[in-house]
């Protein structure tokens, strides 16, 4: 079992590896100009603040551990949203954070530009501009930790965004994280549903079909 693992490292990492290569060569920047207004402003505010993306795809902008971030991507195609006003949502910025299971159905009603991904141990917001993005997420913090309900998260946010926008006002919701940041170990992995024996099956049958792609490659 534990060679099977190694072998299914090692062609991970080669097919990883070809990856990377061919994404270097492909990293130059997208002309913006063909990308919508929230998308473009989005892109200036990064990169002024953190420099050139990491990676580039005709379609996204991506940074990774800018400033308090764990990953930002800026995305050539808008989501409407219509919370707490009618805006676009094109930057995605993900921080790790072990959101308990029972805390996703009050997440979901709060505001669905919040989301989770469990078993990487993630959270992120999408929005338009990162001040919101800090917003949402230190209201999600609020919520997780029984701090303020729903309603009144939702209520804060409308506030703080209105403050913003009309009266020129930061919060310091919209500034930086109110809470400790974890840096890795938010994961969870789950548990095996299929006995040792069907495992080392499913193992050996994934690593024949990684070591056929390898061969189309």
């Amino acid at each position: 079992m534990k060679l099977i693992k190694i072998m299914l490292s090692m062609i991970a990492g080669t097919v990883l590896l070809s990856f990377q290569v061919k994404a270097q060569d492909n990293n130059m920047m997208p002309d913006l100009k063909s990308w919508p207004e929230a998308s473009q402003m989005a892109a200036k505010e990064m990169m002024d603040k953190y420099g050139k993306p990491n990676e580039t795809t005709p379609h996204m902008l991506v940074w990774y551990n800018n400033g308090p971030w764990k990953k930002t991507t800026i995305y050539d195609v808008e989501t409407k949203h219509l919370f707490p006003g009618d805006h676009t949502d094109v930057m995605e910025q993900v921080i790790d954070y072990k959101v308990p299971a029972n805390k996703f159905s009050a997440l979901a009603e709060y505001d669905g530009s919040v989301s989770v991904h469990r078993t990487d141990g993630e959270i992120s917001a999408k929005c338009d501009f990162e001040e919101a993005n800090f917003l949402a997420l230190n209201l999600a913090n609020d919520i997780i930790t029984g701090k303020k309900t729903v309603k009144a998260a939702r209520d804060f946010y409308t506030n703080a965004i209105k403050e913003f926008v009309l009266e020129k006002k930061t919060s310091s919701y919209m500034k930086s994280f109110q809470f400790t940041v974890p840096k890795g170990g938010t994961g969870f992995v789950d548990k095996n549903a299929v006995s040792k024996e069907l495992l080392e099956k499913i193992m050996k049958a994934k690593m024949k079909m990684k070591m056929e792609m390898k061969e189309k490659m």
